[in-house]
């Protein structure tokens, strides 16, 4: 058992005993610093070229062998028990950085302008590069595990192009499993079930054509933007009178172009938006009536439409077993009353569901605290995912790096 009662954010929720790792003296010291150093160098999806440096060379340093380029900047480390056989586990982490500027002021904020940690894949990168290198030094266990440092998290699907360039065929795995980050709630918790965790992320752009005019004679117009607001409305009873109401669905339209003067109708509109749901059955059901609504509507308004609709990210879908024995894991590190083995979903998403597609495992979230780590919040208020005042809480290193090596042993060991 580690105090940890020295970090200020644990005195707040009175989690100072934990059954963590009995890390070696200033090794939590030397993951925060790596962790700063990555956080004030982000870097975008596939461009992770200096973070990948970084990656590849902690792991050699440590005795781990490194496969690099898979998925472009991706970095993969193999770490062989002294067991002999067994069975092959994958951890993974992401490492890209989002396209936004930061507004902290503290001394490890982005010196990159537009480019900022703001997701924590510099804390989720850190934590693997934690665990890599205690398991690399206790390889008292049968079998593998292998570390897969992702790029391209953020919309950009590098899961599945590290997939299509053979990581699986590669390093064929028994499981695989992952954990994010998750602001406002208490540090010490974990949040995870089985079945559907996250949503699918799908985009839609839905050009409508017509006839441009002066706004002073409409009808010499077949007017795009009257139709494309009849589309918008439309949709909106999709989700309400077409799918089961035990099914959760959400149709978004996040963006609506057309026009360039007061005194002219445009000669078309684009609508454009996201659709998440659990449901592969729910999602063609939705992708069906937008078209269909789409499609008529512009024809009873004499217009055409350019429907694209793209599937970007499926659902992340946790496998029951694999769940099942995370949760016992959590469960010996932080204790039951800390895990929410049943929480509820969310409709963000992320492009791990591409590995659970393949390999059965699960995916978690670990509690990143109310703010309390941040010395310069001001009266901005708490900080959410993808916010410009965000930071990953270094009071999770410890908690992280002993659930994946935890989880690495005993998989291999049962």
């Amino acid at each position: 058992m580690v105090n940890l009662a020295y970090h200020k954010a644990f005195p707040v929720y009175q989690i100072v005993l934990m059954n963590l790792l009995d890390f070696p003296t200033g090794v939590i010291a030397e993951l925060e610093a790596l962790r700063r150093d990555i956080h004030a160098h982000p870097e975008l999806g596939y461009e992770e070229h200096r973070t990948s440096d970084l990656v590849a060379a902690k792991l050699i340093e440590w005795g781990i062998p490194v496969t690099r380029e898979l998925g472009g900047t991706g970095v993969v480390g193999v770490i062989v028990g002294t067991g002999g056989g067994g069975k092959t586990i994958g951890l993974r982490a992401d490492m890209d950085a989002l396209p936004m500027q930061e507004q902290n002021t503290f001394a490890h904020a982005s010196k990159h302008a537009g480019r900022m940690h703001a997701c924590g894949h510099d804390g989720h990168t850190t934590m693997l590069l934690g665990a890599a290198r205690w398991l690399s030094q206790h390889r008292n266990f049968p079998g593998k595990v292998v570390v897969i440092f992702q790029p391209a998290e953020e919309s950009a699907g590098g899961a599945r192009r590290m997939i299509e360039d053979g990581l699986l065929l590669q390093f064929p795995l028994d499981a695989v499993f992952a954990m994010h980050n998750w602001p406002m709630h208490e540090v010490g918790r974990f949040g995870v079930r089985a079945g559907p965790m996250m949503a699918a992320s799908n985009s839609f752009r839905v050009t409508i054509k017509g006839r441009g005019s002066h706004a002073a004679q409409p009808q010499r117009s077949v007017d795009p933007v009257m139709t494309a607001v009849q589309i918008a409305q439309s949709w909106q009873t999709i989700v309400s009178r077409n799918i089961n109401p035990g099914k959760s669905a959400v149709l978004s339209i996040t963006q609506i172009h057309a026009g360039s003067a007061v005194n002219v109708i445009p000669d078309e509109a684009v609508l454009i938006g996201t659709v998440r749901n659990f449901d592969t059955d729910v999602l063609d059901m939705i992708e069906k009536r937008m078209r269909e609504i789409a499609e008529h509507t512009a024809a009873a308004f004499n217009a055409t439409v350019d429907f694209r609709f793209l599937r970007s990210y499926p659902a992340v879908v946790n496998h029951e077993s694999e769940t099942a024995f995370a949760v016992n894991v959590l469960e010996s590190i932080v204790g039951k009353e800390n895990v929410n083995a049943n929480m509820e979903p969310t409709m963000g998403a992320e492009d791990f569901a591409f590995y659970l597609e393949q390999v059965p495992g699960c995916y978690v979230f670990i509690a990143n605290g109310r703010d309390e780590h941040r010395d310069d919040l001001g009266s901005l208020g708490p900080c959410s995912l993808h916010h410009p005042r965000y930071d990953f809480n270094d009071a999770l290193l410890p908690i992280g790096v002993t659930y994946f090596v935890r989880l690495a042993e005993e998989f291999l060991r049962k």
